[in-house]
């Protein structure tokens, strides 16, 4: 059984019999649905839910050199509602990474399946250097930093003093995107990572540098593997969160 409606792709080129206007002798090329063949791995990458605020003086706990902050209450909500959206999808596997916000966020699809949730040691957000600990929203918030300015035209965070290298990281989720498929190869995986790691994959998948587009809070990208090549199906789908195309989420 694959993906249901909710992550189906679509595709073209099946030719079927017309049902309606054209007569018994012709056919007609329509645009299907497509479903993924035998032999493909289909994996959702889910940013986690909003973590806890930052207050000055008050910096975030700490796992080995990397922030650790918790969701905060809407962060909670959110993840209740992707495991909603997700508790009915034939998941294989789910993962998340060493990171509490991402743990927290993929509970409430643990508690409603069952599923044992896994650690990937590579998906694990990108290394901030001097800015961690929560420095990096003081610095994104005021944008007064020359260096702020830079990350957001370019996507860089490896722009950043101390800040682990944009390649390396690149090439880190990637690795941790493969363990996935290998392990699980025509299966279909859940993994609850960072904006960043959904970012880095998505431009690696498209052939791109920097910045895709935005990856929000608890949103879906869809990443389908077969034969070796990598397709993006679907990138920051937030549809079950509620709000407008042109607003933020509901949620």
């Amino acid at each position: 059984m694959r993906w249901s409606s909710l992550f189906q792709s679509a595709s073209i080129g099946q030719v079927t019999s017309s049902e309606n206007a054209l007569s018994a002798e012709k056919t007609a090329y329509e645009q299907k649905p497509f479903v993924a063949p035998h032999g493909a791995t289909e994996v959702l990458l889910v940013r986690h839910g909003a973590s806890q605020a930052f207050v000055p003086g008050e910096p975030f706990p700490m796992l080995g050199p990397q922030g650790n902050p918790a969701l905060s209450p809407l962060g909670q909500q959110q993840a209740k509602l992707v495991g909603a959206r997700l508790a009915t999808e034939p998941i294989t596997a789910a993962y998340a990474t060493r990171l509490v916000r991402t743990v927290e966020t993929a509970q409430p699809l643990v508690d409603a399946t069952g599923i044992d949730l896994q650690i990937n040691q590579n998906l694990h957000e990108i290394f901030l250097g001097e800015w961690e600990g929560g420095v990096s929203r003081i610095k994104m918030a005021e944008l007064t930093d020359p260096v702020a300015k830079e990350v957001v035209s370019t996507g860089r965070w490896d722009l950043v003093p101390g800040a682990e290298k944009y390649d390396d990281f690149g090439d880190r989720c990637m690795t941790g995107l493969q363990q996935l498929i290998d392990a699980h190869t025509g299966g279909n995986v859940v993994a609850f990572v960072h904006g960043g790691v959904i970012g880095a994959i998505a431009s690696r998948v498209v052939g791109g540098e920097g910045r895709v587009g935005i990856v929000d809070n608890c949103s879906v990208s869809h990443v389908v593997s077969l034969d070796g090549r990598l397709i993006l199906k679907s990138f920051n789908d937030t549809a079950h969160l509620g709000g407008l195309f042109t607003g933020p989420p509901t949620v």
